[in-house]
């Protein structure tokens, strides 16, 4: 352990606990968030995202500052408690707004907080979701107006994008291999060793802080195009009458397919991460086509599915006004608690344009954090009713709904659409 390591990490979410709890093991660690009642959580050894283990979190969590040359982690909303610190890394958010573009709000106010506490020789870190530029561009001017220090004379920085994936527990942060950046050679050394120090996978040192940025925002763009690929695919196979999983299977026998398959695409980084890509683009003169196309077509899937939902409810002849449809799951991604950017959101909206009556069964999403967020209604399990569904649709493939007999839960006359494509074909009507 270099007892001369104090790290603060700012945000203390699904990206900033589990590595703050990496971090807490070797070195003394403050985790610093905004959200007070987060605070008191964590300071009583439970995590809500379920992204850390109740037992681990009280291995490392201290009630008091961690001394230098010491282990742990304490978690704090009080400045003066990251004040010591000499390594800051920010973890926070970075959204979109109502027009996909990107909402750099967190970002500066996390800059405008390390800066009041910013001192000769700190090193900043960024782990967000950026565009490439963003760190020295948007991020180092609020670090120097606000701390009155200059930028690689006096302090530092670096970006080591984000690689952790919420809910699952086999590529956690130590596991994956970690993108190191600085803003000097010296700086660059000093991130990397850091990283190094915790993660068992390894790092790749980039060459400049603007190459660690866009590596992270074409991974998840990538991804996103593979995807909208096999979604227009669904599109046109239902057209022409054709099962689409059974001919990804049949493709996905050649050595070199890549087996991706249709699905709403949201979260955090996927949903996200092409926008932030595609607002640098543009600023440069450029306006992505293919980038963009994707990202729209993965958008519309939710209004695709419920209209096909709607579609074959008209087929069987089932009124459409007032009737009852169960959506299974809420999260952007399957036993996970995770609601941010989830796009069942858009299944329901559509569907309630109809004036149906949508009931939303999720066991893993909070109902508060989602009436919160969206201002609906989810319930933990199935709504207790004498009365069955017209339809069902089941929106994310939740552990809890592999042994659930839907026919049980639905009209003699009903429709049941599998978005996930997890079904028995003689259990749904239709699929993605």
């Amino acid at each position: 352990m270099d007892l001369h390591q104090h790290i603060a990490v700012i945000g203390l979410g699904y990206v900033g606990l589990p590595l703050a709890v990496e971090f807490a093991k070797k070195y003394p660690v403050t985790g610093f968030d905004i959200n007070q009642q987060r605070i008191a959580e964590l300071r009583n050894g439970s995590d809500h995202t379920l992204e850390i283990e109740d037992q681990l979190l009280k291995s490392v969590i201290s009630a008091d500052p961690v001394p230098a040359g010491s282990t742990g982690l304490h978690c704090s909303g009080k400045m003066e408690d990251i004040a010591s610190c000499n390594y800051y890394i920010v973890t926070v958010p970075t959204p979109t707004d109502k027009y996909n573009h990107p909402d750099l709000t967190p970002l500066y106010k996390a800059s405008e907080t390390v800066g009041k506490v910013l001192k000769k020789g700190d090193l900043v870190i960024y782990e967000s979701t950026v565009y490439p530029g963003v760190t020295e561009e948007e991020c180092v001017p609020v670090l120097e107006r606000v701390s009155g220090l200059t930028y690689n004379v006096d302090f530092f920085c670096g970006y080591s994008p984000e690689r952790i994936n919420p809910g699952d527990k086999l590529h956690t942060v130590s596991k994956i291999l970690k993108i190191t950046s600085g803003s000097t050679p010296e700086a660059a050394e000093k991130v990397d060793a850091l990283y190094r120090s915790i993660i068992e996978a390894g790092t790749h040192p980039a060459p400049s802080i603007k190459v660690a940025e866009a590596a992270k925002v074409i991974e998840n763009s990538q991804r996103d195009i593979n995807i909208a690929f096999v979604n227009e695919l669904a599109k046109i196979f239902n057209l022409l009458g054709i099962d689409t999983t059974e001919v990804l299977e049949a493709a996905g026998t050649k050595w070199n397919f890549l087996k991706f398959r249709p699905g709403l695409v949201g979260g955090h980084c996927i949903g996200v991460d092409p926008y932030y890509l595609a607002q640098k683009a543009q600023e440069a003169g450029y306006h992505p086509e293919i980038i963009l196309a994707g990202r729209r077509l993965n958008d519309g899937m939710g209004a695709y599915v419920a209209s096909e939902t709607i579609k074959l409810m008209v087929k069987k002849e089932i009124p459409i006004k007032n009737a009852r449809i169960l959506i299974l799951g809420f999260t952007f991604k399957e036993n996970c608690p995770d609601v941010r950017n989830t796009r069942v959101i858009d299944i329901i909206n559509e569907l309630k344009s109809y004036n149906t009556q949508v009931s939303i069964c999720d066991p893993w999403a909070e109902p508060a954090a989602v009436k919160h967020e969206y201002g609906i209604e989810t319930f933990k399990s199935i709504p207790a009713t004498a009365e069955k569904y017209d339809a069902v649709i089941l929106a994310v493939a939740h552990q809890e709904f592999s042994n659930l007999n839907i026919r049980d839960l639905v009209n003699k006359k009903s429709v049941i659409y599998d978005v996930k494509g997890v079904l028995n074909k003689d259990t749904f009507d239709a699929r993605l």
